[in-house]
């Protein structure tokens, strides 16, 4: 194997803001048994990042490299794998994708197929993959339910809005702002709530003629989760899959008799592609129905990797629509 001149990628020594992400040379290391090494072409920024930035969750390793998503071409492979050089691929994991090469686990790796560009696998892996589950598997959507979804018009939810219309559902999603409505709404919403302006829940009963939704989708938490209970039909289900308005510490049980004898979950990908089989199961789903165009990316923001600070400013100021990618 020939071993490339040098690595850079994104860096945290210590937990903080935007300005703790310093651009840094790596070790460029070769692929053990079972393992790839990729040359990165794009790499997808995603709230989870910030989190991690923020010391929000432990730390693997120390320094850190963020990102949970990426894709490329396979540069070097160890014994034991399906993979050859020149293979394009793509793969999300919980962390270490912000830099130019990288060695990864091949049996997390999955095969592009030829018309999906590097960039939309880069928006889609993690957000496209958690799309996918949310939907059947976490609540198995079926035509004719209505759905809540928060947070439409960021990466998950407007790729959410567009699976949510070729399953037949009624989705209602909600926005930070005026500007994001139309967004949201060409992406298969039928009804956009600036949550900001007005009572998304009062919004919803009167959308739904007070029967409520089987499902919300809410990864905004802090701020919406009280509303979010108040949205659902006796007997439905709140999934939590994120918290971009910080942690909800004051849920009780009894909020959910309240409601109306409802449900809530709060899953992560990661138990869902837990198995190779999974995972790939899950994956061909996103490509085809990124191939029927049922589902197309909406890549709103592109920079440079080395401007992985400027990308997490303008996230968590919800500046962004759709997905930003990071070009190494």
């Amino acid at each position: 194997m020939t071993k490339p001149a040098a690595d850079f990628g994104i860096i945290v020594r210590a937990a903080g803001g935007p300005e703790a992400l310093e651009w840094s040379e790596l070790p460029t290391t070769e692929p053990g048994r079972g393992e790839v090494r990729i040359v990165q072409h794009a790499i997808g920024v995603n709230f989870i990042d910030t989190y991690f930035r923020k010391g929000a969750y432990p730390w693997p390793t120390t320094p850190l490299i963020p990102g949970g998503e990426a894709a490329g071409i396979v540069e070097a492979v160890g014994e034991g794998t399906e993979f050859k050089v020149g293979d394009r691929v793509a793969y999300t994991l919980p962390i270490g994708a912000y830099r130019t090469r990288r060695v990864v686990p091949a049996d997390r790796l999955v095969k592009l197929p030829d018309g999906i560009a590097f960039d939309v696998a880069a928006s889609m892996m993690l957000k496209g993959l958690t799309t996918q589950f949310l939907v059947n598997s976490c609540y198995s959507v079926k035509a004719g339910d209505v759905v809540l979804v928060h947070a439409a018009a960021g990466g998950v939810g407007l790729l959410m809005g567009q699976w949510l219309k070729s399953l037949g559902a009624t989705s209602i999603g909600t926005v930070g702002s005026a500007d994001k409505i139309a967004v949201a709404k060409a992406s298969g919403y039928a009804h956009v709530i600036d949550y900001r302006a007005e009572d998304f829940a009062a919004r919803v009963k009167d959308i739904t003629g007070g029967k409520g939704c089987a499902v919300v989708y809410d990864s905004v938490a802090n701020d919406t989760w009280r509303g979010s209970l108040k949205c659902l039909r006796t007997r439905g289900l709140f999934v939590c899959f994120g918290q971009s308005s910080g942690p909800i510490t004051d849920f009780k049980f009894t909020d959910l008799v309240a409601g109306g004898s409802l449900y809530a979950t709060r899953p992560t990908l990661f138990d869902y592609i837990k198995t190779r089989d999974e995972l790939q199961m899950r994956a061909a789903d996103l490509f085809a129905k990124v191939a029927s165009g049922a589902v197309k990316a909406n890549i709103g923001q592109r920079l440079p990797l080395r401007d992985a600070a400027q990308a997490h400013r303008e996230l968590e100021a919800r500046r962004t629509t759709g997905s930003t990618i990071l070009l190494p």
